[in-house]
């Protein structure tokens, strides 16, 4: 599961490619955590537009990025969000928590 992480100027953005069901989940959790303690950004935007598929493991995944941003005092939003992806997030109320864009 490929994670891209750019830094520029205290704005994190993550481009997640692929599925993002349990095999890979993990790995983006880590990747992501680790692009947050090195930048400690403002804003992360997570952009989901080469996203093919999800489950509930992606719901962990923004979850856990959500948390991560409140403990550095940061901001997320998500952009590119894809059909299948967006039910899924919005079937579990993420919406409510995150921006989605």
């Amino acid at each position: 599961m490929p994670v891209t992480c750019k830094e520029e100027g205290r704005r994190l953005t993550a481009a997640v490619s692929g599925e993002l069901d349990h095999h890979g989940a993990r790995a983006v959790m880590e990747e992501l955590d680790r692009c947050i303690d090195m930048t400690l950004p403002r804003e992360l935007t997570l952009d989901l537009g080469g996203l093919t598929f999800t489950d509930s493991s992606g719901i962990a995944v923004l979850l856990r990025a959500h948390r991560r941003m409140g403990q550095v005092r940061g901001a997320m939003r998500v952009i590119h969000t894809p059909p299948q992806a967006d039910k899924v997030f919005q079937a579990a109320g993420l919406g409510r928590l995150i921006r989605f864009e």
